[in-house]
């Protein structure tokens, strides 16, 4: 089993730097995140033994069945909604919360890093689609001001912008979600020299994502096949 996920490990590399040379972009500046969720914990020591150092989960009850002692091995964050009674297990598990999507969740997240004396990495969510049942600041105008905000809390450190793509096969409706994510990553990196992280593209839209400034792309199925298989 190892072989196979090293061989699809392999091929998404090579498909993120042919996206990231056609966007005339160095292929290193685009991050590989393996996302585990729905599979079991063999799958994730299957990964890291074929060379992946950086892990999504959606939910942290989940993750604290495959990562609690794996620290130090790999780096994993949190890509799904953090709920607010979460939070302390996810200020102990996790080396970054992708998912940040109100003050509220950010102040519960802040608080609980400051009962570990830890600093945590975050970035904060936009629902670039309008869908409802997306999660993530509504508009630019929010997130601006939510940014601002959690920019204030001495436990976390705001590294960029997340958004999940819609549910299409409409590239034009994938790419005007990645365009809006970026233009506002680009309005809000000035002035914030660690603002640095744009985690958009998932198995079916990450070479879109690459062409429209992602720096992170979360890839479950291109690597491990169809969740509930395994």
């Amino acid at each position: 089993m190892v072989g196979t996920v090293a061989a699809n490990l392999a091929a998404v590399r090579s498909r993120i730097a042919e996206a990231a040379r056609r966007a005339g972009r160095d292929p290193s500046t685009v991050r590989l995140m393996a996302v585990t969720k729905g599979f079991p914990r063999e799958t994730v020591v299957e990964a890291l033994e074929a060379g992946a150092t950086l892990f999504g989960e959606n939910r942290v009850q989940e993750a604290e069945t495959k990562f609690t002692d794996l620290a130090g091995r790999c780096e994993t964050h949190l890509i799904g909604h953090l709920q607010t009674n979460k939070a302390k297990a996810a200020a102990a598990l996790f080396d970054c919360v992708q998912s940040i999507d109100s003050l509220h969740t950010a102040q519960a997240l802040d608080a609980r890093c400051g009962e570990r004396g830890r600093t945590m990495e975050v970035l904060l969510e936009m629902n670039t689609s309008g869908e409802a049942s997306k999660s993530g600041f509504p508009g630019r105008d929010e997130l601006a001001a939510g940014l601002e905000e959690v920019e204030k809390l001495p436990r976390l450190r705001v590294r960029g912008l997340m958004t999940v793509g819609p549910l299409t096969e409409d590239e034009g409706a994938i790419r005007a979600a990645f365009t809006r994510l970026r233009s506002a990553f680009e309005e809000l990196a000035v002035g914030r020299p660690g603002f640095d992280t744009l985690s958009m593209g998932m198995s079916s839209d990450f070479e879109i994502a690459i062409e429209e400034g992602a720096t992170l792309v979360r890839v479950g199925t291109a690597l491990f096949g169809p969740r509930g298989l395994r």
